[in-house]
C-alpha cells in the first residue's frame, strides 16, 4: 500500500511540474489590450493595441485587431461608438465565444508575467503629437523581495534610420510590500535621443524607493543670490533649492469604457487617462535678494497628498 502511494505521489508531482512548465511557455504571452487615445487630425477616433501580459490562463477569445479597428472607424466619435455598441448589446442574443476559465497563473510560483520588449509609437492627434508605449513580448520574471531599479528597454523610431534602444529603467514590483506602499522612482536622469527633426531628451529612472502611492520627489532649481557682507562688500552666489514636486497617482473611478456583454470582468476598451490627483500638502517659503537687488520669494513642496 505504501509503495502504491509513493508511486502515485511521484506521478502527481511529475504531472504538476509538467503543467507548470506548460503554463509558463504557453500562458505567459502578449494579448490585445486596446486603449482609446483620442482623435486624429481628421476627427476620427484612434485606438491603439498597447498589449498586456496575461497574468492567468483561460482568458476570453476576442475579435481580431483589424476587425475592431474597422468597427471604431465607422463612427465619427468615441461617444457615438459606445452608444451604438450598447444598442447592439440589447438586440444581439449571441454571446462572445470564450474558453473555459481555468484561472491558472500564467507563471510559476514567485514569478510574474512581465513585458520583455516595448516600443514607443508616435501618433499625430488632433491635440498634437502623442507617444504611446506598446508591449511587444512577455516572459516570466522572478518576483523580487527588495525595492530596486530594474532595466526597462524601450525602442524608439522602430524600423527607421533613427531606431534607438534606451534603458529608461523602472522599479521592481517587490512582493511583501506593505499595504498602501509601492516601489516607485525617486531619482531621475536623462538620455539624448536623435530624431529626424532635433535631439530629444528622454527621462530615465536612476533610483527607486518604497513610498506611498502619492509622494514627494526631489526637484532642484538654481537661482542667483546677492549677499551683503558686514564690511559692505556684495557677493553673488548660486543658490540651490530643492523645490520638490508631487508624483504618483490616486486611483479613483473606473477607466474601462466598454465591457464584454457576456463577461463583465472583461474590459474591451480602456481610457488612457490615469486618475492622478496627487497634489502638494505642505510647503515652506524661501526668500533671497536677486541680481537686481530685489527681494524674491518662492515656495517649495514639503509633502503631498491625494486630493478628494
Amino acid at each position: 500500500q505504501y509503495i502504491y502511494l509513493f508511486i502515485l505521489y511521484l506521478y502527481l508531482s511529475k504531472h504538476i511540474v509538467h503543467r507548470n512548465l506548460f503554463t509558463q511557455r504557453v500562458c505567459c504571452k502578449r494579448q490585445s489590450h486596446f486603449v482609446y487615445i483620442g482623435q486624429d487630425i481628421s476627427g476620427s477616433p484612434v485606438s491603439v493595441d498597447v498589449g498586456m501580459c496575461r497574468s492567468r490562463c483561460g482568458m476570453a477569445i476576442r475579435s481580431s485587431p483589424e476587425a475592431r479597428q474597422q468597427e471604431y472607424s465607422k463612427h465619427s466619435s468615441m461617444l457615438e461608438f459606445l452608444r451604438s455598441k450598447k444598442m447592439r448589446t440589447h438586440d444581439s442574443a449571441a454571446p462572445e465565444i470564450s474558453e473555459p476559465l481555468t484561472r491558472l497563473p500564467s507563471c510559476g510560483a514567485n514569478q510574474m508575467c512581465e513585458p520583455t520588449g516595448m516600443r514607443v509609437e508616435r501618433l499625430l492627434l488632433f491635440e498634437g503629437p502623442r507617444e504611446v508605449e506598446v508591449i511587444e513580448e512577455c516572459h516570466c520574471e522572478v518576483k523580487l523581495t527588495q525595492c530596486i531599479r530594474v532595466p526597462a528597454l524601450r525602442t524608439y523610431y522602430l524600423e527607421t534610420p533613427y531606431e534607438t534602444v534606451i534603458d529608461v529603467g523602472g522599479c521592481s514590483r517587490s512582493k511583501g510590500t506593505p499595504e498602501g506602499f509601492s516601489c516607485v522612482p525617486t531619482k531621475f536622469d536623462s538620455a539624448l535621443l536623435e530624431t529626424p527633426n532635433k535631439v530629444d531628451v528622454v527621462q530615465t529612472v536612476s533610483a527607486c524607493e518604497l513610498k506611498e502611492s502619492c509622494y514627494r520627489v526631489p526637484h532642484v532649481e538654481y537661482y542667483y543670490e546677492t549677499v551683503q557682507h558686514a564690511d559692505g562688500l556684495k557677493e553673488e552666489r548660486l543658490k540651490e533649492v530643492d523645490v520638490g514636486r508631487c508624483s504618483g497617482g490616486c486611483t479613483t473611478g473606473n477607466r474601462c469604457l466598454l465591457r464584454s456583454p457576456s463577461d463583465l470582468g472583461n474590459c474591451l476598451l480602456w481610457s488612457d487617462r490615469e486618475s492622478s490627483s496627487c497634489v502638494p500638502q505642505g510647503y515652506e517659503s524661501h526668500s533671497f535678494i536677486n541680481q537686481h537687488e530685489q527681494l524674491r520669494t518662492f515656495l517649495s513642496i514639503t509633502s503631498c497628498r491625494c486630493q478628494n
